[in-house]
């Protein structure tokens, strides 16, 4: 009974459905005009923003150079394959996903060799109010903006069915190819109107791709003329999709507010776990342990692994190529010209995160940079500069409904994390070169390069809580479930402050994450003062080499999906989730009595569980450049009764001492038992600040390995 009660109405709605009933609308007869009719292309008003996103999206078409690899063993069934194609297509945040055998009427030009298509829609992003600076910089490139999206997620799904080794190109808008309207028309995902084609949903604020394939998929019928949309099953929900009233409701939130209420959780003037900022260390980007995994640090196994950890899945393998074409792009010189309209630090702080949401931001929060929060050095040992004085921090969402499908560490979990980063340096990316244009210093930010560590500022930002799970930060309405990307500038903007929301009370005694770990990686024990951060420490060489070398799984990210705070919090998600997350951020008063029982009926309502009917990619590893079953997969289920002691499982700590030299260019072995030893020289919270009462020296492991001199460097 309560299984049944805690399931909200998409519970059973799978993935390749997408968020618009498009299922539940009449089908017609097979679309078969006379002629092809393509609209005009939209024409954006020329501007610095639109020829940003003009640049990204030929970024993304340059980068979908990779030749097809052999076929492998990936489904024959037609239906496995569509379900998979348009559910990852709708994972990347398209708005409607159709397949269709081209017919004849949809060529412009010689007959085709790849007879089928996969037609994907990207709706505009949020309107912007007319007293919103960013409403100036937006009007007229609405569509080159949802255009550069689709283009974004055609080229990740070409790569993926590249890597399943079928041949694939796109079609873009403007093509002289195939007929786009046609084609769309043809998988059932507009009607045909005097002005062009339009969705029943979304109407004519969409752009279009399609992906031209040889891979045989099951194809989906046209839509009646006549189909209509109940309004009244739609402002319920139909089938579990987006109901009528969620879209109203975030369409009536101010564009500069995420559709979250992120404004109605408490504030405060530091976070609610103490840093000693004038003792936190500055370290080099050696220091990072993936960085430690590729120079060999963790040994040759993690070393191999690392450089395809992420890119296993033929999807992930697909998004590797349109991601690393961002990566030149993240900085550059600003134009040498003086805008008066960029002097307001409300105004800019405003249109910043009104257009962070139009691109696809989900969060957004400012914070000023504190110097410890920039890396000391970069992976060649070269000294960092602190050229910035804000950072604009962006979340991304890792995408609910599939991780419920997911163990956290199968074969889909690397996607999960590729989803967050390709999006969020494309957003970070844009806003970054649009800033440029306007005379303004600013540099993206992103996992494949950042000059800054993100943990802090997504703490300063006010976008969440440092938790149990140690080197990750907690959003109240997304919980883990996310990728950050910065964007550092010196715009002129107003500082957002640390937000409260209970959350310390309530990881002090919810244990749930380090009973799930999968290595032990998460503290069972109390938080410690670490290289001056009040913190949970994990044991990152654990979590990293287990993350790189996963032999049933794609990376790791088991600690978000069994997270209590991991829920759908929308009008549309589950009424008790919503109930415990409003009392979790307004009833403080409550929290020692309603925490041990939110925590107890987490593992009773099954949370953390897989959700079948959420699973919709096939469990492939690419080996050799071929797409092959694996031996084995990840199929994890929650354990409420495991061992919670953590005597099995002593914590190693890597301090700022131990550390490789910024310039290392030799493996400098990690040694997890001296590690586990070093815990004696650790400081409980109590310690730390009797230290500091009694002006004792800070600790002598918070001082950083200095540099090889250069002869040591010429000897390795």
């Amino acid at each position: 009974m309560l299984d049944r009660l805690h399931r909200d109405a998409g519970y059973q709605r799978g993935v390749e459905l997408g968020p618009y009933p498009l299922e539940m609308l009449t089908s017609g007869e097979e679309f078969a005009p006379s002629a092809p009719f393509q609209t005009e292309v939209r024409a954006s008003r020329p501007s610095e923003l639109a020829r940003a996103a003009e640049l990204y999206t030929e970024l993304f078409l340059a980068s979908a150079t990779q030749p097809s690899a052999k076929p492998g063993q990936g489904s024959k069934d037609p239906w496995v394959r569509a379900r998979e194609v348009k559910a990852a297509a709708y994972y990347l945040d398209a708005a409607h996903v159709g397949i269709c055998q081209i017919p004849r009427c949809a060529l412009l030009g010689r007959k085709t060799e790849k007879p089928f298509a996969a037609v994907i829609l990207v709706e505009y992003g949020c309107d912007i109010e007319p007293d919103n600076l960013a409403h100036t910089w937006l009007q007229g490139c609405e569509h080159v903006i949802a255009h550069m999206r689709a283009v974004e997620i055609g080229v990740s799904i070409l790569g993926h069915i590249r890597a399943l080794g079928f041949n694939a190109s796109i079609a873009i808008e403007g093509n002289d190819e195939y007929c786009l309207n046609t084609l769309a028309l043809q998988a059932g995902l507009v009607q045909r109107r005097e002005t062009g084609v339009e969705s029943p949903f979304i109407g004519n604020r969409f752009a279009t791709v399609a992906i031209i394939t040889d891979y045989a998929m099951a194809c989906d019928l046209p839509l009646a003329p006549t189909a209509k949309v109940s309004k009244a099953r739609f402002w319920l929900g139909i089938n579990g999709a987006t109901s009528g009233r969620e879209l109203r409701r975030r369409a009536r939130r101010a564009s500069h507010l995420s559709r979250y209420p992120m404004e109605k959780v408490r504030r405060k003037d530091n976070p609610t776990t103490r840093i000693y900022a004038e003792e936190v260390p500055r370290v080099p980007k050696r220091a990072e342990f993936f960085m430690r995994a590729r120079m060999g640090d963790l040994g040759q196994k993690a070393q191999e692994e690392v450089r395809r950890f992420a890119f296993k899945h033929p999807l992930t393998d697909g998004m590797m190529y349109p991601l690393r074409s961002m990566v030149p792009h993240q900085e550059g010189a600003a134009v040498e010209v003086h805008d008066p309209t960029l002097e307001d630090a409300e105004a800019n702080a405003q249109a910043i995160r009104s257009l962070s949401y139009h691109l696809g931001a989900d969060l957004t929060g400012i914070c000023e940079i504190p110097p410890y929060a920039w890396y000391s050095h970069g992976p060649d040992g070269e000294p960092i500069e602190m050229r910035h004085k804000y950072a604009v921090v962006m979340l991304i969402d890792q995408g609910y409904d599939t991780m419920e499908g997911a163990s956290g560490d199968d074969w889909i979990s690397g996607c999960q994390s590729m989803r967050g980063y390709i999006r969020g340096a494309e957003i970070a990316g844009i806003m970054a070169d649009f800033l440029r244009k306007r005379g303004v210093e600013a540099r993206a930010q992103t996992n494949a390069d950042s000059q800054v560590l993100h943990i802090p500022l997504i703490l300063l930002a006010g976008l969440g809580e440092l938790s149990r799970i140690g080197e990750l930060v907690l959003n109240p309405f997304v919980g883990p479930r996310f990728k950050s990307v910065v964007l550092t500038t010196n715009l002129p903007l107003i500082a957002d402050k640390p937000i409260d929301f209970g959350l310390q009370d309530f990881c002090s005694q919810c244990l749930k994450c380090a009973r799930e770990c999968p290595v032990n990686a998460i503290p069972f024990g109390d938080k410690v003062v670490f290289n001056g951060y009040e913190i949970w420490k994990p044991d990152v060489e654990r979590c990293t080499r287990y993350r790189v070398t996963n032999p049933r799984g794609s990376a790791c990210g088991r600690c978000m999906k069994t997270c209590p705070l991991n829920k759908a919090l929308t009008s549309d998600g589950a009424w008790l989730n919503r109930a415990g997350n409003w009392l979790g951020i307004h009833a403080h008063s409550l929290k020692k009595w309603l925490a041990p029982l939110a925590i107890v009926l987490d593992d009773k309502l099954g949370h953390g569980k897989r959700n079948p009917c959420k699973k919709w990619w096939q469990d492939l590893e690419i080996i050799d450049g071929v797409a092959t079953t694996p031996k084995a997969t990840n199929e994890r289920e929650i354990d409420p009764d495991a061992d919670v002691s953590g005597r099995k499982s002593p914590v190693g700590y890597y301090s700022a001492a131990d550390n490789p030299a910024p310039n290392a260019t030799e493996p400098v072995l990690a040694n997890h038992k001296a590690a586990i030893a070093r815990a004696t020289s650790i400081e409980s919270v109590c310690g730390a600040e009797t230290r500091r009462r009694e002006s004792r020296p800070v600790p002598a492991h918070y001082t950083p390995t200095p540099l090889l001199p250069l002869r040591d460097i010429t000897d390795e």
